[in-house]
């Protein structure tokens, strides 16, 4: 699969920020309470859990002390190496969502936090589609996002070089592509933005249904 135009740039924008700028790419693991519900849901038939879009690692070591067998996957090698150093007893790999390096049906739950939202509006599908086949049947999805519908790009931040562009998402949207992909949506939640947040954020768990039809996965660089 051609790697999607957007990735490498974002890899070097958070390679930059991984050096004194964790402050501002850290997961906040503020909304314990999703990740306590995501974690009952994968406890139920337990198995490997993927963080992806890992960054630092904050998340999967806390998956992992939920009683989650978690690692997890950036694309960021700067990213990789902190969570690496920060959390040795953990696996991570740098790696991308749209073609994960774990086998078909292997997971038991997946979770993206904040992750999708440098992936462009109509690449989505793909990403959707990647998830759910990596997920087995039953395989917990959990989503988390800044809520909007419009986009963001910064070129620059305290002197350093980015190239990197953040999109929102409408709830009502995500839950119909996952639908799409064979999720079965349990559960939306939208807070109202927090002091220093911009957006409300919005958590989706979802998940997989059988075996969704097979389809033509083509060259992402002509979609």
């Amino acid at each position: 699969m051609t790697r999607p135009d957007f990735e490498p740039a974002t890899a070097r924008s958070y390679d930059a920020l991984s050096a004194g700028h964790l402050d501002i790419i850290s997961s906040d693991p503020s909304d314990r309470a999703h990740l306590e519900l995501f974690a009952a849901a994968v406890l139920h038939a337990p198995g490997p859990v993927a963080d992806v879009g890992c960054g630092a690692g904050r998340l999967t070591a806390v998956l992992a002390e939920l009683g989650l067998d978690a690692f997890g996957v950036d694309l960021s090698p700067a990213l990789i190496a902190i969570a690496r150093a920060a959390n040795p007893h953990l696996r991570f790999e740098v790696g991308s969502m749209f073609d994960l390096d774990i086998p078909d049906g292997s997971l038991a739950g997946l979770l993206a936090c904040y992750s999708i939202i440098h992936v462009p509006w109509e690449l989505r599908p793909a990403v959707f589609e990647e998830f759910r086949r990596v997920l087995r049947p039953g395989g917990v999805l959990m989503l988390a996002y800044q809520v909007g519908s419009d986009a963001k790009h910064r070129d620059s931040h305290d002197g350093l070089e980015l190239d990197v562009t953040w999109y929102r998402q409408q709830p009502g949207e995500l839950a119909g592509l996952l639908r799409e992909a064979g999720f079965q949506v349990s559960h939306e939640a939208v807070r109202p933005a927090r002091e220093g947040e911009l957006t409300p954020h919005g958590h989706l768990l979802a998940t997989a249904g059988g075996r969704p039809q097979e389809h033509d996965r083509g060259d992402l660089a002509d979609e």
